[in-house]
C-alpha cells in the first residue's frame, strides 16, 4: 500500500476511533492515531495467527480501526488520575 493510502486508511480509522470512544482530537491527531493503530492492529493480528493490513480493503481498515480503539483506550488509561 503506497503511503497515501496508509495516511487515508489511518485518517478514516483513526477518526472513527476517536468518535467512538468520546475523544475530541484534531485531524493530525487522528490521522497518527490511526496509522500507529493500523500498525499495532496489524502487529496483534498476526499474532494470533491472523492476516494483517492486506491492502486497501475492509479487512485492513478493520483492523487499522482495532488498533485505534486500543490505541485510544490506552491513552485514555494513562490519562486518567489512579483513584
Amino acid at each position: 500500500m503506497s503511503i497515501m493510502g496508509w495516511i487515508l486508511l489511518g485518517a478514516i480509522a483513526g477518526s472513527l476511533a476517536s468518535v467512538l470512544m468520546g475523544e475530541s482530537r484534531g485531524c493530525l491527531t487522528n490521522t497518527l492515531i490511526g496509522i500507529v493503530g493500523a500498525l499495532l492492529g496489524g502487529f496483534l493480528f498476526s499474532t494470533i495467527g491472523h492476516e494483517a493490513i492486506t491492502g486497501f480493503n475492509f479487512w485492513s481498515f478493520f483492523v487499522a480501526f482495532i488498533g485505534s480503539v486500543i490505541l485510544v483506550m490506552f491513552f485514555r488509561a494513562i490519562r486518567s488520575p489512579v483513584v
